[in-house]
């Protein structure tokens, strides 16, 4: 390992630990849940669509202010803070169950109020992983931390469908409330200083600082084209995230263990695609590489919606994986540009903004995903995100063509 490898820091160790628990968790969970609203609760597509919305309305709520409000504060105690808050509302979920008082309008009060957490969670994360590696360390840093988490997600949907099969999907999402607790006391552990927070603003300056923030990105073109084809991204995947328990439920016939097995395929391409990110932007370029990967693997996302009961359920299988490595290869790469191209003092607020602009058409996208495999079936909204995703990375190559290197990409990088 160099000098520069992030496992020789304590400090990320930690935190690398505490959200490999929480992605093992969440993708547990993340098999639970849907099967809960489908199978014990027999939801609808649009139901399921409302319960994926709201996990994600909030980025659109709140997404903005949260930026400012963290460029205010040191930033772990809003990390523990978040988790110990999702952690706490997961627990009321298997604990309705029991009682026979679990419904639908629930888990949708549970998820808008987890995501609220979340949003907190996400854009400070992002603004303090340059604490604990610093910056010369990033690359490498996103790297080993989506290597490590994509481990969980490995396992976890594999565990979660068997789990979901012995246990029930109710009980099972016990396993991420506690996974935030563990991630809350790693992150209690660490000891890297933060740099201070800024004097606290004066009254009414919390517009002001949240069009800092906008501003920053509006003028910076690489910022500008990364967040549209996120966005696209996202609402690609929200879109299938509404379906795709039913598709895989009732169109093909798979069984929780089954499903669970699908998800893991996909999950071990992200691992892949994690460990494999700085050799892949050291062939490529670290710039080019960022659109390269979703103009790779997007065609081949088409497969999935051609799945059928049987052997075709193979299609889903590898359109699974090709979106995960895909999706991987372009999350590291581009929230390391972020990270490099962004002034400390501003890092929470752009990473605000881009939350906000990415995951704002996340509900939209669930809804509409919903109305689509109601009105339609799940396998035409299924065909619709994978043409949205296939034409994703145009923003990109166009913001970056010509541009090997993030070290070439200019701080301010015009329209």
């Amino acid at each position: 390992m160099s000098s520069r490898s992030p496992f020789r820091r304590r400090d990320f160790r930690l935190l690398l630990f505490g959200q490999t628990t929480t992605q093992l968790g969440t993708q547990v969970s993340g098999v639970a849940i849907p099967l809960l609203a489908v199978v014990t609760l027999d939801a609808s597509p649009l139901q399921l669509g409302l319960v994926t919305a709201s996990g994600t309305v909030a980025f659109a709520l709140i997404g903005l202010p949260a930026g400012a409000w963290i460029d205010r504060w040191r930033r772990r105690p809003v990390l523990v803070a978040a988790d110990v808050a999702r952690a706490v509302l997961l627990v009321t979920i298997p604990l309705a169950a029991f009682l026979g008082m679990l419904t639908i309008a629930q888990l949708v009060v549970v998820s808008l109020l987890a995501g609220a957490a979340r949003v907190f969670f996400d854009v400070g994360y992002q603004s303090y992983l340059p604490s604990v590696v610093g910056r010369a360390g990033l690359l490498a840093g996103n790297s080993a931390m989506e290597t490590i988490r994509a481990g969980g997600q490995v396992a976890g949907p594999g565990v979660g469908g068997w789990a979901v099969t012995v246990l029930g999907a109710a009980n099972v999402v016990l396993v991420q409330a506690v996974t935030f607790a563990v991630s809350a006391a790693s992150l209690l552990a660490i000891r890297a200083p933060e740099p201070p927070p800024p004097p606290r603003p004066l009254p009414g300056r919390l517009v002001a600082e949240i069009r800092e923030g906008l501003a920053f990105v509006a003028r910076t073109r690489v910022l500008r084209a990364v967040a549209i084809t996120s966005a696209a991204g996202n609402f690609s995947f929200a879109i299938a995230s509404a379906v795709s328990f039913v598709f895989m439920v009732r169109t093909l016939g798979l069984s929780p263990a089954a499903i669970g097995l699908v998800l893991a395929a996909g999950s071990l391409a992200a691992l892949a695609g994690a460990a494999l990110t700085p050799r892949l932007a050291r062939r490529a370029g670290s710039a080019r590489v960022i659109w390269l990967s979703l103009a790779v693997t997007g065609p081949i996302g088409l497969l999935s919606p051609l799945a059928r009961p049987g052997w075709a359920v193979a299609l889903l299988v590898a359109g699974t994986a090709a979106g995960e490595l895909g999706q991987i290869v372009y999350a590291v790469t581009n929230v390391s540009l972020r990270q490099r191209l962004c002034p400390e003092h501003l890092l929470g607020r752009v990473n605000a903004t881009m939350r906000f602009l990415m995951m704002g058409l996340f509900p939209l996208g669930a809804l509409v995903g919903g109305v689509l495999g109601e009105a339609a079936g799940p396998r035409q909204a299924l065909w619709t995100a994978a043409v949205v995703i296939l034409l994703s990375p145009l923003p990109v190559y166009a913001a970056l063509r010509g541009i090997r290197d993030v070290e070439d990409v200019p701080p301010w990088h015009g329209p």
